[in-house]
């Protein structure tokens, strides 16, 4: 048993839903993020995508959305520890972080453009 007072079940999503909103409230990458996934499915619909193709872009999407809200739980918990006070260290645990980010966008794109090339390309082409 720690410390900390154990939780139930429905104070979990309690949790997790506020962690949602104070993510879309606090950081505009999240919403961008947000805002691109709602069009690429929109898009992907309109495209009639296979139920193969929407869970890799269902997944793909909330690799990158998780990735942003990891990255923005690091720099919170960073500035917290250290006051908001510039430190090297921190400045490049930050930057390690935001480059994950890059990673798993830069990953989504290519993913993005492999599944939308191709009936875009046929649509062009009719």
């Amino acid at each position: 048993m720690t410390k900390y007072k154990r939780q139930n079940f429905a104070n979990t999503f309690k949790n997790a839903r506020k962690g949602m909103r104070l993510t879309i409230k606090s950081e505009r990458n999240i919403r961008v993020h947000f805002f691109v996934a709602a069009l690429v499915l929109i898009t992907a619909y309109c495209l009639h995508f296979s139920i193969i193709q929407f869970c890799i872009l269902i997944l793909t999407i909330s690799s990158v959305i998780s990735a942003e809200m990891f990255n923005s739980a690091i720099e919170f918990a960073l500035d917290a520890t250290f006051h908001n006070k510039y430190s090297r260290m921190v400045g490049m645990a930050k930057d390690i972080a935001a480059g994950a980010v890059m990673v798993v966008t830069i990953s989504a794109v290519m993913i993005g453009v492999l599944l939308f090339a191709p009936p875009a390309i046929r649509l062009i082409a009719h």
